[in-house]
């Protein structure tokens, strides 16, 4: 449809911040999108954007209607998803998450969604950076603690637990901590995380130790705690077996912090699309008891 030509890919350029970034959320070539922006720009006798070698900015006209096609973007794909099939799941669906907690479960989990959802072509993107769900053009990120980008909405699905520990060996060399000063006297593995995190007395508290040894992968941290080379804090699916066959010992158990929250993140665009609101549904069915079964 004529009339509809350079509004979505508007939108996608002024939230990106590119036309790079829009080409890749809305899955064509950066010079496509530049085509049917000129179009829009055409057809209002004005232009939307201010386009520089380091920049995009967008023009008073662009301002003024970014936020009314914002709404009417979102509005058209409810409404598409809606009449489509209702719980009908189609089309692309791309998703990322840690590679720890997604090579565990959360693989596993999408697996069994594209097999009962063969309409659904999925991209599982599995990398400890934070991604930029919209620049990216994402649909679906799991995330941990607190979330802080007010642009994205969360629904929790499970909740995880964080937990010190050493094996008996290096316990028997170095003695076993009493309290958070103690720490500082203890070689310390640390993985992504560079804030071990404690609850004590009521307050949350957070050490940087100084790490002996550091990998951005958990499996590699759990193995060198089970060798005896330091303390660590790992979320427990990545130490649970070694801590029941007494390979590990957990520490300071009472000042553990509280179970910290697992997210399903999302544009807000993208929230009613069947394949999201399905996706979301299944996590909170089967990744919150894996967790807690670990």
């Amino acid at each position: 449809m004529a009339s509809w030509i350079g509004i979505e890919e508007f939108v996608a350029v002024a939230t990106t911040g590119s036309f790079v970034g829009a080409a890749r959320l809305l899955r064509l070539s950066t010079s496509q999108v530049s085509r049917a922006i000129r179009q829009l720009e055409s057809r209002l006798d004005a232009p939307v954007l201010l386009r520089t070698t380091r920049k995009v900015t967008l023009t008073d006209t662009g301002r003024a209607l970014l936020e009314p096609l914002r709404k009417l973007v979102a509005e058209r794909d409810e409404a598409l998803a809606a009449a489509s099939g209702g719980n009908n799941p189609k089309g692309d669906l791309r998703m990322t998450c840690s590679i720890g907690l997604g090579e565990r479960f959360i693989a596993p989990i999408l697996r069994r969604y594209a097999v009962d959802h063969p309409q659904v072509n999925v991209v599982l993107d599995l990398t400890n950076r934070i991604v930029d769900l919209v620049g990216e053009g994402y649909d679906i990120a799991i995330r941990t603690g607190n979330l802080t980008d007010s642009s994205l909405m969360g629904s929790r699905i499970a909740s995880r637990r964080l937990v010190l520990c050493a094996s008996p060996g290096y316990l028997a060399q170095r003695g076993q901590p009493q309290s958070l000063n103690d720490l500082a006297q203890h070689d310390c593995l640390v993985g992504t995380a560079e804030a071990w995190q404690f609850d004590v007395e009521g307050e949350k508290r957070s050490i940087y130790p100084r790490p002996r040894w550091s990998c951005n992968s958990g499996d590699a941290i759990a193995s060198a705690a089970i060798a005896g080379m330091g303390l660590c804090q790992l979320p427990e699916f990545y130490v649970a077996d070694a801590i029941a066959d007494g390979r590990l010992i957990t520490l300071l158990d009472d000042i553990r912090r509280a179970d910290e929250p697992v997210w399903a993140v999302y544009p807000q665009r993208r929230h009613l699309l069947p394949k999201v609101q399905l996706l979301i549904e299944r996590l909170k069915a089967e990744l919150g008891p894996a967790l807690a079964r670990r």
